[in-house]
């Protein structure tokens, strides 16, 4: 690979697979570098909305995720207190004409599995499993990337990306002050086959059940088959890592003592006894900068988010459109990684912070109890589902131009 258009991932995940195929698409030629020695379905379900999937569709993926995706009708904002609708925000084919983009939710293995294959079969992307970023020195010509095993153990690149996550190694080096934060919230996920439901339940809806201190969602993955749940409430963390076991009598027990309604409880009772895993969300705080020289970091290795936006990975995605936009107008013009590095961090920050602060917010508010929470839903109603809709135009309707990338 040529140094001059060679860019080093660190990191297989969504973020730094699709970071390889737009900087591929681009003319760089591209190594990943994952510690993990085969790739695993980490999670379970995931949502993508139109100013993610408009990216992943220019970048050739259309084929391989409409297959693995669902359209769902729409979002329905559900009570836990009397387990009615609240609110219905439609989707399906209006939304997906209203943003030039489809709406989206799949298995979380499905879209790796996706990206996977595109980079496999792409000839400037090289992947390499079992291996660690040991090191790395920036210099004149760009960075030299020190790798664990191996013969070829130094490479010299353009520019390094920590695309590693919330527990990167590279923002460690560069940011040693800056470490993940433990938000005071654990997130149960499981599973259940959509034949184990009631016919109502199993419908193509993003369903969000909001309750006092936590709240609930649940929408259809894998062709519809199964129904992704994802429980979100206050808890303590002090076990090795950021993910463990989860007992269901636990979580059926908390639920059953806040009185939250029985289509909430039926699903919570539905996944399998071994089916829950909890997960610890920590966070990353605002930075004042994601890069330093030709290194910089993407996706939750630079801010890691809240849930309650649905844009952890639609946000790493869109860094990567940015990131493969600055280098390659750089590299065009035989200007430096560093300044092109620069410029992404510059783009992005504030949007990224606004979608921070939106999941933050929004967090807050659906885990609202008593009279608040009875305003709340009044508020909601008042609104309408329209009005509702509208208030994530400047999410949904983003597009990777570098004039207002960071609007």
């Amino acid at each position: 690979m040529t140094p001059s258009r060679t860019v080093v991932i660190a990191g297989a995940g969504i973020g730094g697979l699709t970071a390889s195929l737009a900087l591929a698409a681009k003319g760089f030629r591209v190594l990943i570098i994952e510690t993990a020695e085969r790739l695993e379905e980490i999670g379970a379900g995931l949502q993508l909305s139109p100013n993610a999937t408009r990216i992943l569709i220019g970048l050739g993926l259309h084929p391989r995720l409409s297959a693995r995706a669902l359209v769902p009708e729409a979002v329905s904002i559900m009570s836990a207190r009397h387990g009615g609708e609240i609110c219905r925000l439609p989707l399906g084919e209006a939304a997906t004409l209203r943003a030039g983009a489809p709406y989206w939710v799949m298995h979380r293995g499905g879209l790796q599995a996706a990206l996977l294959e595109q980079v496999r079969n792409h000839p400037d992307i090289e992947l390499r499993l079992g291996t660690a970023v040991e090191d790395a020195t920036s210099h004149a010509d760009g960075v030299t990337v020190s790798l664990g095993g191996g013969t070829d153990r130094a490479k010299t690149a353009w520019a390094l990306i920590g695309a590693d996550g919330v527990w990167s190694t590279l923002r460690t080096r560069l940011f040693p002050d800056t470490s993940p934060q433990f938000s005071g919230l654990i997130a149960w996920r499981g599973t259940v086959e959509a034949s184990q439901l009631p016919h109502d339940r199993t419908a193509q809806y993003v369903r969000l059940w909001m309750g006092p201190h936590a709240h609930l969602v649940s929408y259809p993955i894998s062709g519809g088959r199964q129904i992704n749940i994802v429980a979100v409430m206050p808890d303590i963390w002090n076990q090795p890592g950021w993910s463990a076991p989860g007992d269901a009598a636990d979580i059926k027990h908390r639920f059953a003592q806040a009185r939250w309604s029985e289509p909430a409880r039926t699903m919570i009772g539905a996944v399998a006894a071994d089916g829950w895993r909890k997960w610890a969300l920590f966070t990353i705080p605002p930075m004042a900068a994601w890069h330093r020289d030709a290194m910089a970091l993407l996706g939750d290795a630079a801010h890691a988010m809240l849930p309650f936006a649905a844009q952890g990975a639609g946000m790493a995605i869109e860094d990567a459109a940015v990131l493969a936009q600055c280098l390659g107008e750089a590299a065009n013009e035989n200007a430096g990684a560093a300044a092109a590095l620069a410029r992404y961090t510059g783009l992005r920050r504030a949007r990224v912070a606004r979608v921070q602060a939106l999941a933050e917010r929004n967090g807050r508010i659906s885990h609202l109890a008593g009279a608040a929470a009875l305003a709340r839903d009044l508020v909601i109603k008042a609104i309408g589902p329209q009005r509702m809709l509208a208030r994530q135009d400047w999410i949904y309707n983003w597009r990777p131009d570098l004039k207002d990338a960071g609007a």
